[in-house]
């Protein structure tokens, strides 16, 4: 039971270090990590049942050779990746505002050091050292869940890339009844 009440005090601890900007870098990374693991999800599942839907759907069709079975194929293709594809760009939107937010956390902390040494003056160093720490937890909080986010968004981004080609290689165009 101490080791829940020493784990919540570290953290409000930080949270605290870190000023009010570091709560809206908290939200927009627990929103990027929410979108990135409902797209990992949604590729072991739904994927999975949509890439089977459209395979019976093509195997089913008699015409596969002509100019519009070729259009039925990559609107069903393009639909799959699409629905792969989805919410991969408000994930990397995020990625790009946290490190934006972490400078917004750094202006306001060195604001707060300004005001430290224009109330009383250069020898309060205990105000000083709020105000840079609230300069410098939300940049790395920033940078941390932008990095993190950035390599999931791109990988996000190649298996929708990837497995929109092994569909469509997968699909047999052209194959003669």
């Amino acid at each position: 039971m101490w080791r829940w009440v020493e784990i919540y005090s570290d953290n409000r601890n930080f949270v605290e270090s870190g000023g009010p900007v570091l709560l809206v870098i908290l939200v927009a990374m627990f929103l990027m990590w929410t979108l990135i693991l409902e797209r990992f999800w949604y590729l072991r599942t739904g994927h999975r049942a949509a890439v089977r839907e459209l395979e019976s759907r093509w195997q089913a069709r008699a015409d596969k050779s002509s100019w519009y079975a070729a259009q039925i194929r990559r609107a069903g293709i393009s639909r799959v990746v699409l629905a792969l594809r989805r919410n991969v760009g408000l994930i990397q939107c995020l990625v790009a505002l946290c490190p934006l937010l972490g400078l917004l956390g750094t202006v306001t902390g060195m604001v707060e050091v300004f005001e430290a040494l224009a109330f009383a003056g250069s020898g309060n160093t205990r105000a000083m050292a709020s105000g840079v720490s609230r300069a410098t937890v939300p940049t790395m909080a920033g940078m941390m869940a932008a990095i993190s986010g950035f390599i999931f968004s791109i990988r996000l981004d190649r298996l929708a890339e990837t497995e929109g080609d092994r569909l469509a290689a997968h699909l047999d165009f052209g194959a003669k009844k």
